[in-house]
């Protein structure tokens, strides 16, 4: 077993169905291919929605959400979810299940953002899809916690700086998970698991290269960004297995210099992507249950 890849076995088992939907090499392959991958590897890692959590589809801003109700009586902020995917694959449909519980174990209500994929649609167009979907629930009234996994929560920070820079009010929280910030993708966890499991370094920079951003756009990079200060409180898990980890680690301290509340977490067993593997490993399903624990407390403050 080299440095780069970890030892729970039920997380081992998870990458390897991963590796049998979606190779290894599938960057090297097609967009359509990809995304046809992509979608089949969801539908495996698929599961109900939680008893009494509904979803519906519908037009907000110009833009298709999927907006979540929890059984109970949602109370505090809303959760504004924007998926992974490289900013290349992904949909509603690839992060449902994600979504349903982490509403219905948050007991919060959660907007996914059907957002526009590179390389047909280049930054700023997700970025841009995801601030229309964010204005129109403050003109609701709402108060919103941004969150995201991998690209998606690149695109939460990028939405937290843009609402900070625009004087936007009412986004109390930020929630991001194993996200890519714009590390300079050759030193410390680029270097040190550029072959890990579920995603390279290679892979970040071709998904980087198709998202078509300036080097020096924080937006697009939030890792670039001047000052952190003034963002909204934040939860940050990253894994111990990927070569994202250290954006995650370096943007956290960031934070914490700026004078931002952050609860920072990381897993030390998983790789990226774990979130799927949360019905089938330990480290998964505790990495899970904290992550919503800390979401409810981001609803709720």
């Amino acid at each position: 077993m080299t440095a780069s890849q970890p030892t729970e076995r039920e997380i081992l088992a998870f990458q390897a169905i991963c590796d049998g939907f979606y190779p290894p090499n599938a960057v090297a392959a097609a967009i359509a291919q990809q995304r046809t991958w992509y979608d089949a590897l969801c539908r495996k890692f698929d599961s109900p929605h939680p008893a009494g959590v509904s979803a519906v589809d519908r037009v907000l801003a110009g833009i298709g959400v999927r907006h979540y109700r929890p059984s109970c009586d949602a109370v505090g902020a809303t959760v504004l979810c924007l998926h992974g995917g490289g900013f290349v694959v992904g949909s509603l449909e690839s992060h449902d299940a994600i979504c349903a519980e982490l509403a219905g174990a948050a007991a919060a209500e959660l907007v996914a953002v059907d957002y526009r994929l590179a390389p047909e649609h280049l930054h700023p167009a997700a970025s841009n899809d995801g601030m229309a979907v964010l204005r129109a629930l403050l003109g609701e009234g709402r108060r919103i916690v941004l969150a995201g996994d991998s690209a998606g929560g690149n695109l939460a920070a990028g939405l937290a700086l843009r609402a900070r820079d625009e004087g936007l009010s009412g986004v109390v929280g930020l929630v991001l998970i194993y996200p890519g910030l714009g590390g300079d993708l050759v030193s410390g966890s680029y270097a040190e698991m550029a072959e890990a499991p579920g995603l390279s370094t290679s892979d970040v920079a071709y998904y980087r290269a198709l998202y078509g951003a300036a080097e020096d756009d924080p937006v697009a990079h939030p890792l670039r960004a001047e000052s952190l200060a003034r963002l909204p409180p934040a939860y940050v898990t990253v894994a111990r297995f990927d070569p994202l980890r250290d954006d995650g680690r370096r943007f956290a301290a960031r934070l914490v210099e700026a004078g931002v509340d952050v609860t920072f977490r990381e897993e030390p067993e998983m790789v990226h992507a774990w979130l799927r593997a949360r019905h089938m490993s330990p480290g998964a399903r505790a990495g899970f249950r904290a992550l919503a624990e800390g979401l409810a407390v981001l609803v709720r403050r």
